[in-house]
């Protein structure tokens, strides 16, 4: 089983942004991170499940731990009406981020996943890491 803790960081929303994660692998810790200039907190959220399912073999057994309900709620939930509405809310309005969810989606059915959310800020050390490297991400 892969374990994967991902955060997304935001300076202005919208503003520099970072996004992080680490991956547990095979008794291995793996580190990514990655900026944009102009983003929201939102999409460094969904860059770093995307970003870290690329790095590792499809198929795998996944755990996946973020403090983002946007992501977990989204990626669990809320997709499936959105698909099924062609890509509108409840509300009617287009989707945001429909191009990361979009990717997001097509991924995690790549895998086994199982999504969990963990407290920000909290007792959780490996959320607390992650959070460090998203903020330093954004920062840089």
């Amino acid at each position: 089983m892969i374990k994967i803790y991902t955060d997304g960081s935001c300076i202005g929303n919208p503003g520099k942004g970072g996004w992080a994660a680490i991956i547990l692998s095979d008794g291995k810790k793996t580190e990514i991170t990655g900026s944009e200039k102009d983003t929201t907190n939102n999409q460094m959220e969904l860059l770093a499940p995307i970003q870290a399912l690329k790095k590792i073999s499809r198929g795998s057994k996944v755990e996946i731990f973020t403090d983002s309900k946007y992501v977990k709620s989204g990626i669990t939930e809320w997709i499936h009406n959105w698909k099924k509405n062609g890509w509108k809310t409840a509300n009617k309005k287009e989707v945001s981020n429909k191009e990361l969810w979009t990717e997001l989606d097509l991924l995690n059915r790549e895998f086994e996943v199982s999504w969990n959310w963990v407290k920000a800020h909290s007792t959780d050390k490996l959320n607390n890491e992650v959070d460090l490297l998203a903020r330093n991400a954004a920062n840089s």
